[in-house]
């Protein structure tokens, strides 16, 4: 009987690669976000897409909403014609929002091994109601810990691009964050960018106003070289 023909060394390779990446991904808690405009949306599908790609059963959520609950507080958040909202009502709205995600859709996927990808999380709060709203760091992360307890994500990547180009992206009919204004956008953008400066290990930063192939690239590099970092996911109790 004729042996099996030995695959080439780079199929050899690649099959590793795969295995690894996909040991790396399975029961990892991703957040994408970043500044109104940044395309985070474009590169969440793709990446959940590559991720299924790898043999990754992905689990995808968006803020607010992802849950019948969430749905009903993200139409109260996003309505234009509730003005009159405070920053503090705003804030406390998404954590509520974000604790029925986290319990009904969250936590059950990550026991089951999945790869949890989250469209904004606590990051979108710090940045939108705290550097641009004006609450403080730790009113935010107070709250955050009743909504969210020791559920924090593994990695947080943040699209960075600059205001003039994030509004040319917009939806023309914007939503009542979407209506802010410029100085406030820039704040919030100020807002991913100090995060990132402080938790540089949790971290990503990726230029977001080259196109979309390009950005998806430095995307899947910067996962790669966090595999090969061996940066394994949170002890959650």
């Amino acid at each position: 009987m004729n042996p099996m023909p030995t695959p080439p060394d780079d199929t050899i390779h690649a099959v590793a690669k795969t295995e690894v990446m996909r040991a790396f991904l399975r029961g990892r808690f991703v957040v994408f976000d970043g500044p109104d405009g940044c395309g985070k949306s474009t590169q969440f599908r793709r990446f959940a897409d590559w991720a299924n790609a790898q043999g990754v059963t992905v689990t995808e959520v968006r803020e607010p909403g992802g849950t019948e609950i969430g749905e009903q507080i993200r139409e109260i958040l996003l309505d234009p014609s509730n003005e009159l909202m405070t920053i503090r009502a705003e804030m406390l709205l998404y954590m509520a929002s974000r604790a029925q995600l986290l319990e009904e859709r969250i936590r059950p996927a990550l026991v089951r091994g999945e790869l949890i990808l989250a469209d904004r999380f606590v990051s979108s709060t710090l940045a939108y109601q705290g550097t641009a709203g004006g609450m403080t760091r730790d009113e935010i992360l107070d709250v955050a810990r009743v909504a969210i307890g020791d559920m924090w994500p593994d990695d947080i990547v943040i699209f960075d691009v600059d205001t003039a180009t994030a509004a040319k992206r917009m939806n023309p009919e914007l939503d009542r964050m979407e209506q802010k204004g410029a100085e406030f956008h820039e704040r919030v953008r100020q807002g991913y960018l100090q995060q990132c400066r402080e938790d540089p290990a949790r971290y990503v930063t990726i230029d977001a106003r080259q196109n979309p192939e390009t950005v998806f690239a430095r995307l899947v590099e910067a996962f790669i070289a966090r595999m090969k970092a061996g940066i394994a996911p949170r002890v959650r109790g």
